[in-house]
C-alpha cells in the first residue's frame, strides 16, 4: 500500500525543512523500486498550500499542485518550519491542520512548524520539540505542551516533532522506518550519503 505524505508549504517556509523530508520519502520509494520491481511504492508525496505558489526563504518560488481544500487523502501531514507568524493567524489553515490530524491520526512537524500544531491544539499534554532558539517561545505560547530539549526529534504516538533542518531529515528517515521498514530507512540514508541519527530521544523538560 502506498502512503501519501502531505507537506504544507507557505510563504517564507524554510527550504530544507520541506525539501529534506521530500527527498527522504521520494528516495525511499526509488530505493524500494530497485529492490522490488513492479511493486507499489511505499510513499507518494503531495505539496499543498493555500495558494498556487509560494515564495520560500531565500526567494525560491515553488508551484504547488494541491490546495488545502483540494488534495488527495493523506496518511501523514508534515508541517515544516520557517516564518510561521502569518500562518498562525489563518484560522482556515489551523482548522485544516487539526482536521488532518483527526482524520489520519498522524502528524509531524519540523522546527517552528510545531507552533502550527500547537495552535491546532495538538500539543496539549504531548511531548514535543522545536528548534533550540524557539523552545522558550513554544513553552510560553502553549503551556500545556511538554516541550523537551536535547532531542533531535520526539515521537509521542500520533505527534512527531523535530528540531531544525537536519533533525527533520533524521525524523523523516525514522518515519520511513516506522511506516515501512527500518532496513529501507537504512538503505535510504545510505543512498543519500547521510549519517542518520535514527532513534528519538526522551530529552529533558
Amino acid at each position: 500500500m502506498t502512503l501519501c505524505i502531505g507537506l504544507y508549504l507557505f510563504d517564507e517556509v524554510e527550504i530544507l525543512d520541506f525539501a529534506g523530508p521530500l527527498e527522504v520519502f521520494s528516495t525511499a520509494s526509488r530505493v524500494f523500486a530497485r529492490l522490488h520491481p513492479g511493486a507499489p511504492p511505499p510513499f507518494c508525496t503531495a505539496l499543498i498550500g493555500r495558494e498556487p505558489s509560494i515564495r520560500a526563504r531565500g526567494g525560491l518560488r515553488v508551484t504547488l499542485p494541491h490546495r488545502i481544500d483540494d488534495h488527495p487523502p493523506l496518511d501523514l501531514l508534515l508541517v515544516p518550519g520557517g516564518v510561521v507568524d502569518a500562518e498562525l493567524e489563518r484560522p482556515e489553515v489551523v482548522t485544516w491542520i487539526g482536521a488532518q490530524a483527526a482524520r489520519n491520526g498522524r502528524i509531524a512537524s519540523v522546527c517552528t512548524g510545531a507552533f502550527l500544531l500547537g495552535e491546532a491544539g495538538l500539543l496539549d499534554r504531548r511531548r514535543c520539540t522545536t528548534h533550540w532558539e524557539d523552545v522558550a517561545a513554544l513553552r510560553s505560547r502553549y503551556p500545556n505542551a511538554h516541550v523537551v530539549t536535547d532531542s533531535r526529534f520526539v515521537d509521542d504516538g500520533p505527534i512527531i516533532t523535530s528540531a531544525g533542518i537536519s533533525a527533520g531529515l533524521d525524523m523523516s528517515l525514522y518515519l520511513v522506518a516506522r511506516l515501512a521498514d527500518r532496513s529501507l530507512a537504512v538503505r535510504t540514508a545510505r543512498q543519500m550519503d547521510y549519517a542518520w541519527q535514527g532513534s528519538p530521544e526522551s530529552g529533558t523538560q
